[in-house]
C-alpha cells in the first residue's frame, strides 16, 4: 500500500470527524452524502473496505508518522554528539 502523506491524512480524518458529527446531530441528505464522501476517501486513502478497518489503517498509519519522527529526531542526537 501507498502511505498517503501524513497531513493529506489528517485532513481526511478531520473531514470524516467532521461529517459524522453533522449527521449525528441533524441527519439530513446533504449531511448523508457528505458523510458517504468522506467514509469514501477514508477508506480509499487507507486502502480499506470499511469504515472501521480504514479508521484502525488510519490509526496504524499515524503510529507509524509518530515512530518515524522519534527515530528522526533519535538519529539528529547521535549525530550531534
Amino acid at each position: 500500500m501507498i502511505m498517503p502523506a501524513e497531513k493529506e491524512l489528517r485532513a481526511v480524518l478531520a473531514r470524516f470527524a467532521q461529517a459524522r458529527i453533522e449527521h449525528d446531530v441533524l441527519p439530513t441528505g446533504r449531511t448523508s452524502r457528505a458523510l458517504e464522501d468522506a467514509t469514501y476517501t477514508l477508506c480509499v486513502i487507507t486502502g480499506s473496505r470499511t469504515v472501521e478497518q480504514a479508521l484502525r489503517a488510519a490509526d496504524a498509519l499515524l503510529d507509524r508518522y509518530t515512530e518515524r519522527r522519534a527515530g528522526l529526531r533519535r538519529g539528529d542526537e547521535t549525530l550531534a554528539a
